[in-house]
């Protein structure tokens, strides 16, 4: 998994998914304190031992719980501290859903609702994120891990909100609510504690950007 750094490479970011969650596999509409289910704290040990091979230099995660104990499993092996950080939370839901098994009728039909509002600029529903705050919030976050000082980090996230991230660096201004939405459905979601890593760089004749170099490498739960 070591990335060597070509001259040009000015940041390289590995984004991990948090291991698996009770919610996850009741299934219910996770709630933000889901800690991780047994299978999940089974994940966490596989990518510490994972991330062990890297020289990063910083640890950031989201403080949702089940992303807090991934990171605390990767921070025991590595010792490194974490920085918590709200950017990089998952998409935020209708509240009235947390906790609510996905059969609950009205629970389902918020969750469509607030699915439509993820692919439809200005459309709010409940005190939910919409499509305007996530991009928002994931070019926020792109602008934090480029400011940072450190050249190599991990960061511990969530699925729906890494797709968000990556989207945007892959469509950057081109990206739209159309695309957005097309995005989501054509490109496979991520496996809990995939790996994915983002590199800030430059190539022949371009100025550096943000450039996709691995998605949802998952290797290390087949050992």
């Amino acid at each position: 998994m070591n990335i060597k750094p070509k001259a040009k490479t000015e940041k390289i970011v590995y984004f991990v998914r948090h291991g698996q969650s009770e919610d996850n596999a009741a299934p219910l509409f996770q709630g933000p304190q889901s800690p991780l289910s047994e299978k999940g704290k089974m994940q966490a040990n596989f990518i510490a031992k994972r991330v062990c091979s890297l020289s990063f230099e910083a640890l950031i995660s989201s403080p949702l719980q089940r992303a807090k104990q991934t990171a605390e499993a990767i921070a025991l092996s590595t010792h490194k501290q974490i920085d918590f950080s709200d950017l990089f939370v998952e998409r935020v839901k209708p509240s009235e859903i947390n906790g609510k098994p996905h059969p609950d009728k009205r629970a389902s039909e918020l969750w469509r609702d607030w699915e439509k509002s993820m692919s439809t600029p200005g459309l709010r529903v409940s005190d939910a994120e919409n499509y305007d705050d996530i991009i928002i919030r994931a070019d926020r976050a792109l602008a934090y891990l480029y400011d940072r000082p450190e050249k190599i980090l991990v960061v511990v996230t969530h699925g729906y909100f890494l797709r968000a991230l990556v989207a945007r660096v892959l469509l950057g201004d081109s990206l739209s609510a159309k695309s957005f939405k097309h995005f989501h459905t054509s490109v496979s979601g991520m496996e809990n504690t995939g790996v994915s890593v983002l590199l800030y760089e430059g190539a022949f004749e371009q100025e550096p950007c943000w450039r996709l170099h691995a998605y949802n490498d998952h290797t290390h739960l087949a050992e």
